[in-house]
């Protein structure tokens, strides 16, 4: 059975798995030991072993039974929303439109050949998902229906599709179809059981067949083309909503009149003989789209499949939740002349559980069908190229992208997006060209592009042109005009269709709201504390968490060095639901990123796609193009200053309104006047935005006078976002967070994913200021010179943030929710940070509230003298009487002692120690043995000689660590039967080709890694394991760095390069941006070294057991779930911190996961 691995232990897990439904279930051995597990105030709080068990038995009562066709719900650590997919995806069309035979069969050697692409199911005989959209085959349907006596209108008079449903209620489904067609002025011609053979599917397909339908619709007499498709759209979309139901399957794979989808649960081959009608030499086409998919899960359904209706997908969308939290908010503002009063049936515009794909695909056809815009400019606005910082793109083309701007966020993520609606048929690349898409076009004027080379065979004689598709590029065949259009052309034409430049007249600056205040009345500073409480005294600093780290270790170096300050050798603080010192709510929080199914990019080699310009404020209907779309003011940043924010708040340039909501509240009200006062915010926010204001500030500044309290500026504003969205009043206005609670890099990242527009962290710029007055930093530095180095500070660390994730506009990481709660309980969630996974529950808002009452207790209290001084806890650095670390001086002490002097009670004490740590630190240590157990007899047990031969070491490279301590692992590894890691520095040769047997210094396992350093044939050839390192634990989403002065001569050859260049692992994107390539470097390690087993080396989040699910499907053999808490690299502090989560989780969700999917065995 393949085993997991931590980064320093290794699980065999002793499941059988040959059940499907053999999930373990986490809550059954293992006792959570609740009162240590939220923070301190909690102990009130906790359900009791009983409640819990009985909540548990009423969740699993109220979940609905599961259908055949339906994948497993949420269950576990599994969440079916954390799917990913990748595919491979091609089309062929004759650009003359002709229609002919040909263009099918080659469109099946094109899907077949991309076969490698897909990936198969534990029975290995059921594919993800293959599918092909054609033109409608007019002559094989009209000849099918007059074989029942069915008299098939012309080629356009009519719309067909294919309907997935279950015997049991087809009639049913079939009966309210009609009638909805018929109250809409449209009537069904006929149905048509779609031929199948069954013999060519897999035997898990087979479980979850649908009945397939095929629906005909007539066009009435009178309705013109684009009418009849609307109403055609109006019908589907009608139907999706209204006529599914619980125990119902319903699906409608495409209705339309011009194109047909057939697809399903196959490899790429069986799509073919499965479907009859695709071998019919009367099946016509001009066009065919193909697509064959990888979904890391084995649960992939027959509707998942794509073409979807206007698309086919190959990549991931990283900003999704934001999109469609987003879109759902335009429907309070979103009116269309087209629909009138029939828009309001069209909602919601993205149906629930769907995935990135369709979602997307959703959105796409809802914009081109309800707005005057063609298919290209759709693709164009929710897919913009890199336009901010290219200085050769021509100006009209810049300003339709900045137009598009403000009318919608981007899609962003890796994709290669083929579209078609019947007429057009396309291929647009995201902004990075992070997929691979080749075109040819043939003399016979036919143009093949498949996402990869080698799919299609022509003579290249016969070929006129050939070429890649380019970052942010689209590929566009009109088969009305019969041509193929080149991008410059396609956009030169869509940027001069509407007077964009002339619109962008209207767009809002700061500097135009300084200059129409210079003639106004002067700004008001805020009141500024008196001497004795400036700096370092100033009590807000205690009352908002900082501590003197904060101050010295993050915030100065931003003010003096314009940038975040490093950390290195990972974290081993204690989670913030096991804190002892109040922590604020920001910390509760992990960032997400990128691994295996989606690549990270490079926020300093890449920067040129990157982008921190945003429009606030209100948007204009979506429907309509207009100048009115530009009224929103344009940000180069979201970092506001304090005399930026107070003109912001009075401003009535342009007739704009600004409601200033206090989040503050009296201390004498207790937890009770905390919650109260975000229902109030809640309240005056929706008010406020009915009422027409365009900005709502939510400020603390009343905090700490006239003991008042400040609600956590996060809480706020999460409660507010989401109520917003919820009345579908967020789009009527910005939020701008005025806080003292923020001011680090993460504290940011997290209000801009929950919401805010811009912040204003006004306690940091104040302490910044009274620092320079005190000489710390340079006293020539003007205010707005402090402004500016902070803001550059925090804009560098976003870009990383978000580049981890794999997105490049701050546009789109607004409002995206990327991140995962550790220790948040679930109403919490609900009421702040709906859609936020937090798998382990915890603390309440009341324990929040009680925790940010403690901190005014501690500083306004006047309890001693000593609450003067800024605490220091350690959280950064060990502190006597402060955080608990997992890594204590007097546990090292005792274990240098024990080592060195064979001393047993030293070890005992170092045991001691470390469990106790353990148990302040980590989730490990609120778990408790179950103790009514039969023993088993020590006969039975493995002897210690033989466990530890299981034993591995962490993965550090010579040259993180010396020569001699990597040596010295290897060694004793060897003596004990265990494995040493050479990590990502690689080994030299005569490690492992001079061995003595007693003192072999060969590392058992070889890493590979994105800078390949010292890999070599031989490196590769003298290995038990290889490991693919796809992630850093202690800052997964970025790459490693040693510096120049760093690299010796020894390192220099040991990794095949130069002394005292610099050596940069990147982000492990430029060889594997997708879990397909990720199957293929497998392969090719296979190859190079037979007998080594390839282990995949993750770090644990939110869906790692969906993306370990992926890996197996891709022939690894070994999986590696490194911590968050690891890793000797250097990095921000913020992505030490606050990317990665524990171990145990990921562990767990994996197992749980791999056993789900029947994958566990491999």
């Amino acid at each position: 059975m393949a085993p997991i691995t931590t980064d320093n232990c290794e699980f065999e897990c002793a499941t059988s798995v040959e059940s499907g439904n053999n999930t373990d279930n986490f809550e059954n051995d293992i006792n959570i030991d609740n009162e240590r597990f939220v923070s301190s105030a909690s102990n009130d709080s906790n359900l009791s072993q009983v409640q819990a068990e009985e909540h548990v038995a009423e969740q699993q009562e109220q979940q609905p039974k599961q259908m055949p066709w339906e994948a497993p719900g949420k269950q576990g650590l599994y969440d079916p929303q954390n799917e990913h997919e990748a595919c491979g995806v091609g089309f062929i069309v004759a650009i003359d439109g002709k229609r002919s035979h040909k263009i099918l069969r080659d469109a099946q050697t094109l899907s077949e050949r991309m076969n490698h692409r897909g990936a198969c199911a534990c029975d290995n005989d059921t594919g993800d998902g293959a599918g092909v959209l054609a033109s409608i085959p007019h002559g094989l349907y009209a000849k099918a229906l007059a074989e029942k006596g069915v008299n098939l209108p012309e080629l356009g008079n009519y719309a067909t599709g294919i309907f997935y449903l279950d015997e049991a209620q087809a009639a049913s489904a079939e009966a309210e179809f009609n009638e909805l067609a018929e109250s809409l002025g449209l009537s069904v011609l006929a149905w048509r059981t779609v031929p199948t053979n069954q013999q060519a599917i897999g035997v898990v397909a087979r479980k979850s067949e649908p009945l397939s339908r095929q629906v005909f619709v007539a066009r009435p007499e009178g309705l013109d083309e684009k009418s009849f498709q609307r109403q055609v759209f109006v019908l589907r979309k009608r139907a999706s909503h209204e006529l599914a139901k619980q125990g119902r399957r319903f699906y409608i794979c495409s209705l339309s009149d011009r194109t047909v989808v057939y697809k399903g649960l196959f490899t790429s081959d069986q799509l073919w003989e499965y479907y009859t009608d695709l071998q019919d030499p009367e099946f016509e086409t001009y066009m065919a789209l193909v697509h064959t998919r990888f979904s890391t899960n084995t649960f992939p359904s027959w509707e998942r499949a794509h073409p979807l209706r206007v698309l086919a997908h190959n990549g991931e969308i990283n900003t999704l939740r934001g999109n469609v939290n987003l879109m759902k908010a335009r429907e309070g503002v979103m009116q269309s002349e087209l629909f009138g009063d029939q828009l309001k049936k069209l909602y919601p515009v993205v149906e629930p559980n769907l995935s990135d794909s369709g979602s997307f695909d959703c959105v796409l056809e809802f914009i081109t069908m309800a707005s005057d815009r063609s298919l290209p400019e759709s693709v164009m606005t929710m897919v913009p190229e890199a336009w901010q910082n290219d200085r050769t793109m021509p100006q009209e083309k810049r300003d339709f992208y900045q137009w598009a701007a403000c009318v919608m966020e981007p899609w962003d993520g890796p994709a290669l997006i083929s579209f078609t609606d019947g007429r057009y048929i396309g291929a647009v690349l995201d902004r990075n060209g992070l997929r691979p898409s080749r075109f040819y076009v043939t003399k016979e004027n036919v143009l093949v592009m498949a996402s990869e080379v080698g799919v299609y065979d022509v003579d290249p004689s016969q070929v006129t042109l050939k070429s890649r598709l380019k970052p942010g590029r689209m590929l566009l065949v009109d088969t009305k005009e019969q041509k193929l259009i080149q991008d410059i052309e396609l956009k030169s034409r869509i940027a001069k269709s509407r007077p964009h430049s002339e619109w962008l007249q209207q767009k809002i600056t700061l500097d135009e709201i300084r200059n129409a205040n210079v003639l106004n009345t002067p700004i008001e500073e805020p009141p500024k504390p008196p001497a004795s409480q400036r700096g370092i005294f100033d009590p807000r600093l205690s009352l908002f968490g900082y501590t003197t780290e904060t101050v010295n270790m993050l915030l100065i170096p931003m003010f003096k060095n314009k940038k975040e300050a490093l950390g290195s050798m990972g974290n081993d603080a204690p989670l913030a639901c096991l804190s002892g010192f109040q922590p604020i709510p920001y910390e509760y929080f992990k960032q997400l990123f990128a691994q295996v199914t989606n690549p990270p990019i490079d926020p300093f080699r890449e920067k040129v796609v990157m982008s921190m310009q945003c429009p606030i404020g209100p948007e204009a209907n979506l429907l309509q193009p207009s100048a009115q779309q530009v009224h929103r003011i344009w940000l180069p940043n979201p970092i506001l200053s304090i005399p930026d924010t107070q003109l912001l708040k009075r401003n009535t340039h342009r007739g704009w309104k600004t409601k200033v909501l206090d989040i503050t509240f009296q201390y004498s009200e207790g937890t009770r006047g905390y919650m109260e006062c975000i229902e109030r915010i809640c309240r005056e926010g929706a008010s406020a935005a009915q009422a027409g204001y365009q900005l709502i500030v939510i400020s603390d500044r009343e905090a700490g006078s006239n003991e008042r309290v400040a609600v956590s500026a996060l809480l706020a504003l999460g409660a507010l976002h989401h109520h917003l969205i919820e009345t579908l009043q967020r789009m009527k206005v910005g939020i701008i967070v005025e806080t003292a609670e923020a001011r680090e890099v993460h504290h940011v990242c997290v209000l801009l994913g929950y919401g805010a527009d811009a912040i204003c962290p006004y306690l940091a710029f104040e302490l910044a200021q009274a620092l320079r007055d005190d000489g710390v930093i340079s006293a020539d530095v003007t205010d707005k010179q402090i402004y500016a180095a902070y803001a550059q500070a925090i804009d560098t660390g976003i870009a990383k943030v978000m580049a981890k994730m794999g997105i490049s506009t701050l546009q789109s990481y607004k409002s995206a929710q990327i991140f995962e709660a550790v220790g948040l309980g679930n109403e919490l969630i609900d009421k702040c940070f709906r859609g936020t996974q937090s798998r382990i529950g915890g603390v309440t808002l009341e324990i929040l509230a009680k925790e940010g009452l403690e901190r005014f207790q501690l500083t306004y209290g006047k309890v001693s003298p000593d609450t003067h001084i800024l605490r220091n806890p350690g959280q950064y650095h060990w502190r006597h009487g402060g955080e608990a670390h997992i890594n204590e001086p007097s546990s090292i002490g005792s274990l240098q002692e024990a080592a060195v002097n064979n001393n047993k009670n030293a070890f005992e004490a170092f045991k001691k120690t470390t469990l106790e740590s353990v148990k302040n630190c980590a989730l490990r240590g609120q778990l408790e043995f179950v103790t009514d157990r039969e023993k088993i007899d020590i006969s039975e047990v493995e002897p210690a000689s033989e466990i530890v031969k299981r034993f591995a070491t962490g993965a550090m490279s010579f040259g993180s660590i010396s020569l001699e301590a990597h040596q010295t692992l290897s060694i004793t590894m060897n003596r004990i039967g265990g494995k040493s890691n050479t990590g990502e520095g690689g080994e030299d040769s005569d490690r492992y080709l001079n061995q003595d047997p007693n003192n072999s210094r060969r590392s058992a396992i070889k890493q590979v890694a994105s800078g390949r350093f010292g890999v070599t044939a031989s490196y590769l050839a003298n290995a038990d394991d290889l490991q693919i390192k796809m992630a850093q634990g202690a800052k997964p989403g970025e790459g490693g760095e040693l510096p120049g002065y760093k690299v010796t001569k020894d390192i220099a050859k040991t990794r095949k390069s130069v002394p005292g260049v610099g050596l940069i692992s990147p982000p492990p994107h430029h060889d594997i941006y997708s879990i397909e390539d990720l199957a293929e470097l497998i392969y090719d390690l296979k190859c190079s070294n037979p007998n080594a087993r390839i282990s995949v080396k993750l770090v644990s989040e939110v869906g790692v057991g969906v993306v370990a699910s992926g890996v197996a499907k891709g022939k690894a053999e070994h999986i590696v779930i490194s911590g968050h808490d690891g890793g000797t690299g250097a990095s921000s502090w913020t992505g030490i911190k606050n990317a990665g989560l524990p171990w145990e989780l990921g562990i767990a969700e994996t197992h749980q996961v791999l056993v789900l999917n029947n994958l566990r065995s491999r």
